[in-house]
C-alpha cells in the first residue's frame, strides 16, 4: 500500500457496546458484576479506538443514529482527543450490543441486535459526506457488518466514491457486501478470517498456512494483500511476492476476544505506515490483538505491547 495522508474508518452498523464481566455467572442466576463499560463502537470505531491507544490519529466516519449522536460525541471525546468525529447522522436511535464476560470459567455470551440505521436515505447522505471529506492519499477503512438487498449496491457505491476521490480502500466485512466490493477490484487490502475466506471463496480452505496463503493469492489479481485472522492460532498476511505467518509466544490472561480482529487490522495499517514492512506490521497487529484479548488496551500504554509481547513472524 502506497503512503497515506489520512486513516478514515467507515461503519455502516455501529452500536453501543455494553460489556459487563463477572465471576460465575449462569442462567437463572442473580448475580452481581465486577465491572461494567459503556461506549460507542462497532468494528469500525473500534479501529480508530485501535489507532488511538497506538498513537494514531484517525477520522471516524460512516452512520450514527440521531437521536443519541450528541451521547457518541461526548463519549468519543472522553476517550482520545485522537479520533475526528465526522459521522452521518441517520434516523432513529443506534442500537445496543451486551456482551457477558464469566472471567471465571473463560466463557462470553455475545447479544446482538440488528442494526436499522442504513437505508436509502441515510446512505445517500453518507455519500454526499464522504464526497466532501475524502482526499487523495487518505486510506479509507470499511468495516463491520454491512447492508444486502436493495441497499448492497448504494453500499458499493460508497466505496466507489472513495476510490474515485483517490482514496486507497481497505476492507474488514463478510458476505454478500465483502463479495461484491472484492468483485470491483478497488480494495488495496481485505481482512477476512478464516470463516469468511472460505465463505468468500467459495470452497473449504484447511486452516494451515500453506493453504491459507494458496487460497489467499487467488484474490490478489487486483489487490495488494490479504490480511487472515486466525483466532488464538494468530495471523497470516498473504502477497503476490510472499506470505507470512504470525503467532503471539507470550502467554496471558484472555478476558474477552470481542474486538481482537479490528485490534489486529488497526496494527497491521499502524505498522505499514511506520516502517511500510508487512512482516513487522503483521507483529505489531498481533501484539496490539494479544493486548486487547488481555485486557491492556484498557488500562495499559501501548508501549506496554512492544515490551513485553513476544511474536514470531515466519515466511511461509
Amino acid at each position: 500500500m502506497k503512503e497515506c495522508r489520512r486513516i478514515i474508518t467507515i461503519g455502516l452498523s455501529p452500536a453501543w457496546d455494553i460489556r459487563c464481566r463477572g465471576r460465575d455467572l449462569d442462567w437463572g442466576r442473580h448475580a452481581q458484576i465486577d465491572d461494567q463499560v459503556v461506549r460507542p463502537a462497532g468494528k469500525a470505531l473500534n479501529v480508530s479506538y485501535a489507532l488511538a491507544w497506538m498513537g494514531w490519529g484517525s477520522v471516524a466516519a460512516g452512520l450514527w443514529g440521531r437521536d443519541d449522536y450528541g451521547e457518541m460525541e461526548k463519549a468519543v471525546a472522553r476517550l482520545d482527543g485522537r479520533i475526528d468525529v465526522q459521522m452521518t447522522a441517520a434516523e432513529g436511535r443506534t442500537r445496543q450490543n451486551i456482551t457477558v464476560v464469566d472471567t471465571l470459567y473463560h466463557r462470553e455470551m455475545h447479544l446482538r441486535l440488528k442494526s436499522e440505521l442504513a437505508s436509502s436515505l441515510s446512505i445517500e447522505r453518507l455519500n454526499t459526506d464522504l464526497g466532501k471529506l475524502v482526499h487523495e492519499g487518505d486510506v479509507c477503512v470499511f468495516a463491520g457488518a454491512m447492508p444486502v438487498g436493495g441497499l448492497l449496491e448504494p453500499t458499493v457505491h460508497l466505496v466507489r466514491t472513495c476510490h474515485r476521490l483517490g482514496a486507497q480502500i481497505v476492507v474488514d466485512t463478510h458476505g454478500p457486501a465483502l463479495k461484491s466490493i472484492v468483485e470491483t477490484g478497488l480494495p488495496r487490502l481485505i481482512a477476512p478470517n478464516v470463516e469468511e475466506l472460505r465463505e468468500l471463496l467459495g470452497f473449504p480452505v484447511e486452516d494451515t498456512p500453506e493453504r491459507l496463503a494458496e487460497a489467499g493469492r487467488r484474490l490478489l489479481d487486483g489487490m495488494d494483500m490479504v490480511l487472515i485472522s486466525r483466532g488464538e492460532k494468530g495471523a497470516l498476511i498473504v502477497m503476490k511476492e510472499a506470505a507470512w505467518t504470525g503467532r503471539c509466544e507470550t502467554q496471558g490472561k484472555v478476558l474477552s476476544t470481542v474486538g481482537c480482529g479490528d485490534y489486529l487490522l488497526a496494527g497491521f495499517l499502524a505498522g505499514i505506515r511506520e516502517t511500510a514492512c508487512p512482516q513487522d506490521a503483521l507483529a505489531k497487529g498481533l501484539k496490539a490483538a494479544a493486548a486487547h484479548a488481555w485486557g491492556w488496551t484498557e488500562s495499559e500504554p501501548s508501549a506496554w505491547m512492544n515490551k513485553e509481547i513476544a511474536v514470531a513472524v515466519e515466511i511461509v
